[in-house]
């Protein structure tokens, strides 16, 4: 008899009808759970999340000084008044001018001889490098890019950021994920990584893959949500512990507990903005990460406190939403941005019209190449977002404004 040449597959010896099995209009509660795959895609993607690099530090909480220096923070709150940054991400790129063209607009809006007012750092939203995570690809899809940018950058990583394969899924060289990334950002003292070669970029040592950064006017909470191309996740193994799925959502709750605690005993309150790479709500060319939100919103309950704004990335595009949700019996507006548009190919985007769904609208959208300068002071949260036309050319296409006191949100 001949034998058989029925290829496997994790369903037994059945091919499925579609690419995956989840292609379906059978509710979720109805499926019979697939050996090796689960009821849903994502239940798949979860077996394949990579382990959360532990951070390098305890609690992993970065000062302002420790990016710019005491004298830079000096005049930021005595002189400004007000703190400005940038933030964009999906920035790696070889092929074209558009990354460059994203840089160099960054750039311009600095003003060296007035570092007050000028932008802090660059905040990147993640996917620094695509498919080559070697110091070969570090210099060519950052440190080259950037080597006329003046500002400090520091960074969470991408999905692209984690993997351990290239285009043609061979090995990149590191033999655990994010281990570029680590070496590049996370350095155990601020000095010029090898990958930087011959281009002068004094690189800080961020605390972690996720961390705490504390500025004059604003607290920004840097998030990891893993490799999958799509959904994100903050739930994953550690490196120090594969059986702990909870250390980033634990971290998370501890620090916004503080920085809730530390409103209440000081009065002070700043601007609390919540980074992470992949977008909880998205409708350009990645979805929403919706489990990731349910996860991100139990640590906030928990601890008592919600973030005035999310920055986002992972569509090559630029979207913003707003939420409208009461907490502890409040009513809070809460702006969504997605803006991964720093370099990378550009994606296109449904156009949005400010209709609602559920907790939010979709209020803004444009498939092009541009960046968010942020601005905070004593009691707003300023977001623009520049879109970038051409070279030595650009326009702000989004600006609100968010009233710390009163939870509410203005702009165009």
């Amino acid at each position: 008899m001949a034998k058989s040449t029925k290829p496997a597959n994790t369903a037994g010896n059945q091919a499925f009808r579609f690419a995956h099995p989840f292609f379906t209009d059978v509710p979720i509660s109805k499926r019979k759970k697939i050996a090796g795959v689960g009821t849903r895609m994502t239940d798949f993607i979860q077996t394949q999340l990579q382990p959360i690099p532990d951070p390098i530090r305890p609690k992993s909480v970065m000062t302002l000084e420790e990016v710019i220096g005491s004298s830079g923070v000096t005049e930021i709150v005595d002189q400004a008044k007000q703190i400005v940054f940038h933030a964009t991400g999906d920035t790696g790129e070889l092929a074209g001018n558009s990354q460059q063209m994203v840089a160099d607009a960054m750039t311009s809006d600095y003003d060296i001889s007035n570092p007050a007012t000028s932008p802090a750092f660059f905040y990147h939203l993640g996917d620094v490098d695509y498919y080559d995570n070697t110091d070969q690809g570090y210099h060519a899809q950052f440190y080259e890019p950037y080597k006329k940018y003046p500002g400090k950058i520091i960074a969470i990583p991408g999905n692209h950021d984690g993997e351990l394969f290239n285009w043609a899924n061979k090995s990149t060289g590191q033999t655990k994920t994010l281990e570029a990334f680590m070496r590049n950002f996370c350095q155990p003292t601020a000095g010029v990584p090898p990958a930087a070669g011959t281009i002068y970029r004094q690189m800080v040592s961020q605390p972690g893959v996720y961390f705490l950064l504390q500025c004059p006017f604003v607290d920004i909470v840097g998030l990891y949500s893993n490799m999958a191309e799509n959904p994100g996740y903050i739930v994953a193994p550690s490196e120090s512990d594969p059986n702990n799925t909870h250390t980033q959502t634990d971290w998370l709750t501890a620090t916004l507990t503080g920085i809730a605690q530390n409103r209440t005993q000081t009065g002070e309150r700043k601007a609390l903005i919540i980074a992470v790479h992949h977008p909880p709500f998205s409708v350009g060319a990645h979805s929403s990460s919706t489990e990731m939100l349910g996860d991100i919103d139990t640590c906030c309950n928990a601890a008592g406190i919600m973030p005035d704004a999310f920055l986002t990335a992972h569509s090559h595009n630029m979207q913003r939403y707003t939420r409208y949700i009461t907490f502890n019996g409040k009513s809070m507006q809460i702006p969504f941005f997605v803006c991964g548009c720093g370099g990378r190919k550009i994606q296109p985007v449904i156009q949005a019209t400010g209709a609602r769904s559920g907790d939010h609208s979709y209020d803004k959208s444009v498939s092009a190449y541009g960046y968010l300068k942020v601005t905070a002071d004593s009691k707003t949260l300023n977001i623009q977002f520049i879109e970038v036309l051409a070279e030595d050319e650009k326009q702000v296409f989004d600006n609100v404004t968010i009233d710390l006191a009163t939870n509410t949100l203005t702009g165009n």
